[in-house]
């Protein structure tokens, strides 16, 4: 067991820092005017009921949308208008909520490809077996085990992905984000199809991953692991901010009781 969340690390500098972010589809604000900061080290939690503009908030971070109007500053450098990719490759990787795994590939396979962008080896010295290339795929497969073992799923390395139960495909989408070796890991409700164990595992996982020095931002509608775990949380309610604090704060905030009627915060 890890221990309690890094409390000491949330006085840091921030990693991420989102200013005014407002998303409208149709003339609807699924994003308005959001700001909040992520100091590097920390977990931190967004959470919210659904339709909230959470899973959008995270398509702004990653330029799958552009937003109407703000910034997102990675590092001190502004990502709004990077390709997808280019944010990636900068330091920023995401799970999706709709798990997107190449199905007819081994578990082992889906991990080496987030591993492509960090190799050297091109098609034709692949195609050929040169000596270079032999090296970088036993590197890939050493690096793409690694990630597999701190997920839990090392001894499926050989199992295709869509046999996977659903809760272990969630687990090995993690462990291919982790492979583009990001500073910044973003988890969209990572225990969704999980069980009562799997998801105190899972909090472990997500120890784990910030004690690799990897800052984690955590979509969840889990609110056991989500107080058990988080550094910080950020609230949402149609769009906006309504409350942002440590776990304790949030919990007994009146505003966040009402969102939830107070059911889900037990």
């Amino acid at each position: 067991m890890q221990g309690a969340p890094a409390k000491r690390l949330v006085a840091n500098g921030a990693l991420l820092v989102a200013s005014n972010l407002t998303k409208t589809f149709g003339g609807l604000a699924a994003v308005k005017d959001v700001s909040f900061s992520v100091p590097e080290g920390a977990i931190k939690a967004i959470i919210g009921p659904n339709g909230a503009g959470k899973t959008t908030l995270y398509d702004l971070l990653t330029g799958i949308y552009l937003p109407d109007e703000g910034s997102v500053l990675f590092r001190d450098r502004e990502v709004i208008g990077m390709a997808s990719h280019n944010i990636t490759t900068l330091g920023i990787a995401r799970t999706f909520q709709t798990i997107r795994l190449f199905v007819r590939m081994t578990v082992l396979e889906n991990v080496m490809i987030g591993l492509h962008h960090r190799t050297r080896s091109g098609m034709i010295r692949s195609a050929f077996g040169l000596p270079s290339a032999r090296r970088e795929e036993a590197w890939m497969r050493g690096e793409a085990l690694r990630f597999l073992d701190l997920v839990g799923l090392d001894m499926q390395a050989d199992t295709l992905a869509g046999a996977l139960p659903f809760g272990q495909q969630r687990l090995l989408e993690v462990a291919r984000a982790l492979a583009t070796q990001p500073r910044v890991l973003l988890l969209d409700e990572p225990a969704s199809g999980l069980n009562a164990y799997e998801t105190r595992e899972l909090g472990e996982i997500i120890y784990g991953i910030r004690d690799m020095g990897v800052t984690v931002i955590l979509v969840e509608h889990d609110m056991g692991l989500v107080m058990r775990i988080s550094d910080e949380v950020l609230v949402l309610d149609y769009g906006e901010i309504i409350a942002e604090g440590t776990p304790e704060e949030v919990r007994s905030d009146p505003k966040v009781i009402e969102a939830y009627l107070g059911s889900e915060l037990d």
